[in-house]
């Protein structure tokens, strides 16, 4: 005899198991711990003494997505653009975003029978241990960004830094051709040359020297938008005196703003549905088995009438007794389920502790910039008085040595607490989650 077969009526009857299928808990965002207001003052601090402060305009009360344009510098904004498209880290990181999106989708699949084409119907779940488990979304995306901005400014500290002591060189030349000069006239001393001589040569030195970190920070750049260090360079460009004013919002908008909030969230979500799952198992399993066709056993009489055939059954088989495997299962996915809950706060508690240590570093370098410009300002005033003395015989050279060297520590200080302040004011972005938001992430 032959058989021909059709899979079209158990396929109909496998839907109307697709309804009501969907068990477990329904998914809601644990609460977590929040503040009315943030501790530090987000009140915008007194102009620094080495510049000005930018006024937020109406429309820039809230971080958008490229933050990094708020400090008006092109070059940035420039570096910024390359990131998405040829940065391999992010790239990968995104990739792997997309790979827990589709994973997520196969674990709530799970939810419903499938059809086969035998014809079957089946309900399987697989376990949290194989290879389509849902990894955690990576946080790189607004990192890097942040990364970019902070290497960025700390090499344009190195130039502020090279600046000054391009100066200072130039000043100390000029110092020591005056030694020479008085040391000719007979009114110098020929120690007072090799003092001249020495601080020239330990501030050339220096000057050297912080070629190596600005180096540092440009290859840095490189790998960051993706091309060799070997093909890439910045032309010198000293830091400037604007640092924008961070519209830093209110407390509760963090959960909103947090990449890594928002993925934290995500994996109590999968959790949730791992509960859903396992409370699946204490539900039946059906099967369901059709065929039809055309049975006989001359050719000639395959697809008249009295040859047709169909049959039709269903199964279904529960388990009776598994000495308690099923509870273990669904208390393990509860107890995960609560394990990601504190996660989640803990997460939370460490942004909150993030945002606020950098509000804080604003604020303290702002009161050392004011501090630090005063301290700058005295050591003018006091290597001009000792210059005029020894001009005019009244002290010798090591005093005037002694003012320059307090005058040019002050100096590199105010630029290192000026490259402070804009690294922290990047930090203070990436803490606020920077242009991002929750309504970004793909839909499932």
């Amino acid at each position: 005899m032959n058989l021909l077969r059709s899979p079209g009526t158990v396929g109909s009857l496998a839907v109307l198991l697709l309804a009501g299928c969907t068990v477990g808990p329904n998914y809601h965002r644990p609460s977590a711990a929040t503040a009315p207001s943030w501790k530090e003052n987000v009140v915008p601090p007194p102009n620094p003494p080495n510049g000005t402060w930018k006024e937020a305009e109406p429309s820039d009360a809230v971080l958008r997505g490229n933050w990094w344009d708020m400090y008006g510098d092109p070059e940035l904004s420039s570096l910024e653009a390359k990131v998405s498209v040829s940065n391999q880290t992010l790239r990968a990181a995104m990739e792997q975003y997309l790979q827990a999106t589709e994973q997520v989708r196969v674990a709530r699949s799970e939810y419903y029978p499938t059809l086969a084409a035998g014809p079957s119907v089946s309900r399987t779940s697989n376990a949290t241990n194989t290879p389509t488990s849902v990894p955690g979304v990576s946080k790189y995306q607004y990192s890097l960004r942040a990364e970019l901005a902070s290497d960025y400014f700390e090499m344009r500290g190195m130039d502020s830094q090279k600046q000054l002591l391009d100066n200072t060189v130039k000043s100390y030349e000029d110092y020591l051709k005056l030694t020479e000069i008085r040391y000719r006239g007979g009114v110098a001393t020929e120690a007072d040359v090799a003092l001249a001589q020495t601080q020239l040569e330990t501030t050339q030195a220096q000057d050297i020297d912080v070629g190596v970190a600005r180096a540092q920070y440009e290859h840095a750049i490189a790998t960051l938008i993706g091309v060799p260090a070997s093909d890439f360079g910045l032309p010198p460009m000293p830091l400037g005196s604007d640092i924008p004013q961070i519209p830093v919002g209110v407390p509760s908008q963090l959960l909103e703003r947090r990449p890594d909030i928002a993925a934290s969230e995500r994996e109590i979500d999968a959790a949730n549905a791992q509960i859903g799952i396992a409370i699946a198992a204490y539900y039946p399993s059906i099967f369901l088995n059709g065929q039809g066709g055309f049975l006989s056993g001359t050719a000639g009489t395959w697809i008249q009438g009295p040859s047709a055939m169909w049959s039709l059954g269903a199964s279904a088989t529960e388990l009776l007794f598994d000495a308690g495997r099923r509870h273990a299962f669904t208390q393990q996915a509860r107890d995960a389920y609560e394990q990601q809950v504190a996660n989640y706060r803990q997460t939370v508690l460490s942004a909150f502790e993030d945002v606020e240590d950098n509000l804080a570093a604003l604020r303290i370098l702002d009161q050392e910039s004011v501090a630090q410009a005063q301290a700058v300002s005295s050591a003018e005033n006091s290597l001009r008085i000792n210059t005029s003395l020894y001009k005019e015989g009244a002290t010798t050279y090591l005093t005037v040595l002694t003012a320059q060297t307090v005058l040019l520590s002050n100096q590199r200080t105010q630029e290192d607490v000026a490259t402070r302040q804009f690294v922290a004011s990047v930090q203070l972005i990436r803490a606020l989650g920077g242009g991002w938001n929750t309504s970004q992430l793909p839909k499932l």
